[in-house]
């Protein structure tokens, strides 16, 4: 039997509700005992036979600013190259430079039935900012914030086991969702980042990664900027989207 908690059902419903993805950050260090409460609180998700299958590379300072100099260096090569259209993708096919170096299925289509909730929140969040559709370069410029980690002072790489597949990134999500809600208990912001995994070279010349181990993501971590970035909320889909219809 489980321990009990003093939370009411309802005041964890709503602190789970209550969370949402940081998009600007306040230059502001996060204090070292804080990262490793909120990592010891990460590790209590459950795991497959406890193996966990994953490891995170905490990316602050220097280190940090040299990935993402490299990594906003390539999005400007790339996003440049793009908007000139067929002469610009030979330019990047012979160069091969800022081709994705793992996780290529960030680039790739959306599968059609994904697709609503992608646009949907492309629309929302260009929106927020003020973004149009038509408007290619402040779009890529927005983009680009990816690769500064938002204004974060950390970003955490997490990379899991070739070994279990699928478990892995299973195991690694359960304690993903743990660390962040334990960031955002102890008053921190979070951003997990699908655009930060696509460099893995990158951050493999600042960390000892074993072989065996891929990139999944990236999670900018931080104290969030009170600032209209933060201000924007993301579409919930209601439970009955994801429930599979009995036959």
């Amino acid at each position: 039997m489980g321990s009990k908690s003093n939370l009411t059902s309802q005041q964890v419903s709503e602190f789970l509700a209550s969370r949402r993805s940081t998009r600007d950050f306040l230059d502001k260090p996060i204090p070292e005992e804080i990262l490793n409460q909120i990592l010891t609180d990460a590790l209590t998700a459950p795991s497959w036979s406890n193996t966990r299958p994953f490891m995170i590379a905490v990316a602050d300072g220097d280190r940090k600013d040299r990935i993402s100099a490299e990594f906003s260096k390539r999005w400007e090569y790339l996003s440049t190259n793009l908007r000139k259209g067929w002469l610009g993708k030979l330019r990047i096919f012979f160069t091969r430079y800022g081709l994705p170096t793992s996780n290529r299925v960030v680039s790739k289509p959306y599968a059609e039935d994904l697709k609503p909730r992608a646009f949907r929140l492309g629309a929302d969040l260009y929106g927020h900012y003020g973004i149009s559709r038509d408007d290619r370069i402040a779009r890529d410029d927005w983009w680009a914030a990816n690769y500064k980690f938002f204004g974060a002072p950390t970003e955490l790489f997490v990379y899991i086991h070739k070994s279990l597949g699928i478990f892995s990134a299973n195991d690694a999500g359960l304690m993903m969702e743990n660390l962040i809600l334990s960031a955002h208990a102890h008053g921190l912001g979070t951003c997990p980042q699908g655009a930060a995994s696509i460099w893995d070279d990158v951050v493999r010349k600042e960390f000892e990664v074993p072989e065996n181990y891929v990139l999944l993501c990236g999670i900018a971590i931080g104290y969030p900027n009170p600032t209209h970035a933060n201000e924007f909320r993301a579409n919930r889909i209601p439970p009955k989207e994801i429930l599979i219809n009995r036959k």
